[in-house]
């Protein structure tokens, strides 16, 4: 596809999405420093403790486990990015690194919606048939299930990064291209476009529908299912227990997709720009910010397993 003579399929593209947010970019860039700071420390705590300790060397643990290193990728693709422009006020982004950044983006993001569909089945698996819990949902088919949500999530994201290149971007004199976005996302590089993309659209409504229907129809149905196994459990307590098994996944279900589908799925006249930038700080920042201290804090044997380590560093000291 040929660009107009003011246009380019390689501009330079300026991230201005906190550019008249009127807060200090000082006062930004030390809060997303904490929150990527404390991202890092939270998930890394949380993949050690569940390799160091063999009571939780379990499917489930073994699942959280790949969720935050997924967790890791999601903020290390935008966030230091977003520091180096807070801190030097140049927004500058060449095309190359943002079709890269664009790309790991979505390969994570994708990854982290199937890993978190893959384990709302296994709660079904645990709580609706568990004796068969260790045949159905042994590490082997974790690790393949974790290797099937990257395969589609790679060809999900070269499809959509193959709909993009041939799009063309008209810029100022010096052939810069304003995005008033903080990272090089999918509706920002199309509304900055000058081509025609209802390709992409049609694709993110088709293709993106449907590969978010199908996990989310496996945790409808999984937690439809554990909804009425748990009410035929005879006593308060085991009730009580299966419930809080599913109370963390319940609550990064609903702020993981909740925030993708009011960023990705209406339509453009209805999503206002800084309703876009809030969602898209609530799933690229503050997601990955909460994954490991919602299922820690909430999980008892987390909990002891960060005790005994603890306990065992002071006996070594």
């Amino acid at each position: 596809m040929d660009c107009a003579p003011n246009a380019s399929h390689s501009p330079i593209f300026l991230l201005l999405g906190f550019s008249r947010a009127g807060v200090p970019h000082s006062f930004l860039f030390f809060l997303f420093l904490f929150i990527y700071l404390t991202t890092i420390l939270g998930n890394v705590t949380l993949i050690l403790l569940i390799s160091w300790d063999s009571r939780l060397h379990s499917p489930m643990y073994y699942l959280l486990r790949g969720l935050s290193m997924i967790d890791l990728g999601l903020s290390t693709v935008t966030l230091p990015q977003l520091l180096v422009h807070l801190a030097s006020d140049s927004p500058a982004i060449p095309a190359a690194r943002c079709l890269t950044q664009f790309f790991f983006f979505y390969a994570f993001g994708v990854t982290d919606t199937l890993v978190i569909a893959v384990m709302a089945l296994d709660r079904y698996v645990a709580i609706c048939d568990p004796l068969h819990y260790a045949f159905v949902m042994n590490q082997q088919i974790c690790a393949r299930l974790l290797a099937l949500s990257w395969v589609i999530s790679i060809v999900h994201t070269m499809l959509h990064v193959g709909l993009i290149l041939p799009l063309c971007w008209a810029g100022d004199a010096r052939g810069n291209v304003n995005l008033p976005h903080f990272f090089c996302d999918h509706r920002p590089l199309l509304r900055a476009s000058c081509s025609d993309t209802h390709s992409n659209e049609l694709a993110i409504f088709l293709e993106g529908g449907f590969l978010m229907l199908g996990p989310c129809s496996l945790i409808v149905l999984s937690y439809a299912r554990i909804g009425a196994t748990i009410l035929r459990l005879p006593s308060a307590a085991g009730r009580r227990r299966a419930v809080s098994t599913c109370g963390s996944h319940l609550t990064m279900v609903g702020f993981l997709y909740g925030t993708i589908i009011w960023v990705y799925f209406q339509p453009p006249s209805q999503n206002s720009r800084n309703q876009d930038m809030v969602a898209s700080v609530m799933y690229t920042a503050i997601t990955p910010l909460a994954n490991p201290f919602v299922y820690s804090l909430r999980n008892k044997d987390v909990k002891g397993a960060l005790r005994r380590l603890l306990r065992q560093g002071r006996v070594d000291c």
